[in-house]
């Protein structure tokens, strides 16, 4: 019941989103305050966020090697250790936290721990994950498209590399036929991809019971967020046409520092402006901070030569010892009066033990 809770409370959050700027903009014509103060906000929300976050991530305490590794260490020459998922270098660890980074290298190898029932009897197998990395892949890989292929509202001249992308993107009519005298726009195939692997990792959140249990309104918004970014996007290319013009104008002048607020733009495209602006200022708060915590987590960046190189605690400080003998000394006393045994007993009854 916990995490339905947890859906709702993330649902009408988002919800609630969407009818601030349908009111503020469709009844109240607050343009300004949408177009221009909140995108700025946001952005400025961003870059402080991410700077206190990193700079309190370096100036965290890491003495200890404590990388997280796959794979046989450094040891007798003889013995054959693995470069990339157990570096002794600098350059192993480079080269994986590439790999890491650029394909998900550890949540391709992931399990999933299952409870099983073969043949009438219960046993623990575990699953590969192959579906939760792959619909991880095309969520960031499609986001980072659509990303650069928003460059062309931003630029008066449009890079060579937007037009790339925009014509590789756009090479599927996927479901659409040409009618004429009717301009039918380029069916975007990362479009489909981020919906579908949004929709992907929301019905597993709900559906496994063990990541359903561990799931929190911390989890719920955000795909909430995306979806509803994605779902807007959506509708302003290809049902509620907005006037891309206006839009232009509106994105160039915030990008030059020169802010316009050009009428005619609609109201779905504030909606969708306002979801990019609350997105932003959440990034800094929220675990979708793993974008730039991969960087600085200990597990990845440091090597593990530990057979190497001995490493010691920086922090270590001068600590006055209460050795035994002194604890002893201290209380031997009521240690004798307890019935504890002692190391030494006190002088006076050494000498009586000895003339009995």
């Amino acid at each position: 019941m916990n995490f339905i809770v947890s859906i709702l409370f993330s649902f009408f959050a988002v919800i609630v989103l969407v009818l601030i700027p349908w009111i503020g903009v469709g009844a109240l014509h607050l343009r300004v305050l949408f177009g221009i103060i909140v995108p700025y906000a946001a952005m400025a929300t961003f870059f402080v966020g991410i700077v206190v976050k990193v700079i309190g991530w370096a100036r965290s305490p890491s003495p200890f090697r404590i990388p997280t590794t796959a794979g046989q260490q450094w040891s007798l020459p003889w013995i054959k250790h693995s470069r990339i998922d157990n570096p002794k270098t600098t350059g192993g660890v480079i080269v994986r936290m590439i790999f890491e980074v650029l394909t998900f290298r550890s949540l391709f190898r992931n399990t999933r721990l299952e409870y099983r029932n073969i043949d009438g009897v219960p046993k623990i197998d575990y699953e590969w994950e192959k579906w939760l990395w792959l619909a991880a892949l095309l969520f960031h890989y499609s986001f980072l498209v659509i990303f650069l292929r928003h460059f062309r509202l931003f630029l008066q001249q449009i890079p060579g590399f937007v037009s790339l992308l925009d014509s590789l993107d756009g090479f599927m009519q996927l479901g659409v036929l040409p009618i004429p005298g009717l301009n039918v726009p380029e069916v975007y195939l990362t479009d489909m991809l981020v919906m579908l692997a949004l929709t992907y990792l929301f019905v597993r959140r709900i559906y496994i019971p063990q990541i359903r249990y561990v799931s929190l309104p911390a989890d719920y918004f955000p795909l909430f967020l995306l979806l509803t970014l994605g779902f807007t996007g959506i509708l302003m290319r290809y049902f509620l046409r907005v006037d891309i013009t206006a839009v232009k104008e509106l994105a160039v002048g915030l990008f030059k520092f020169q802010p316009k607020s050009p009428e005619g733009i609609g109201v779905i495209f504030y909606i969708h402006l306002f979801m990019i602006s609350v997105l932003i200022a959440y990034f800094p708060f929220s675990k979708l901070m793993h974008f730039a915590g991969v960087f600085l987590s200990p597990t990845r960046n440091l090597s593990n030569n530990s057979r190497i190189k001995r490493h010691l605690n920086p922090w270590n400080y001068p600590v006055k010892y209460h050795t035994y003998e002194e604890y002893e000394n201290e209380f031997r006393e009521k240690m004798i009066e307890a019935g504890l045994p002692v190391d030494k007993q006190p002088e006076g009854t050494a000498e009586t033990e000895e003339k009995e």
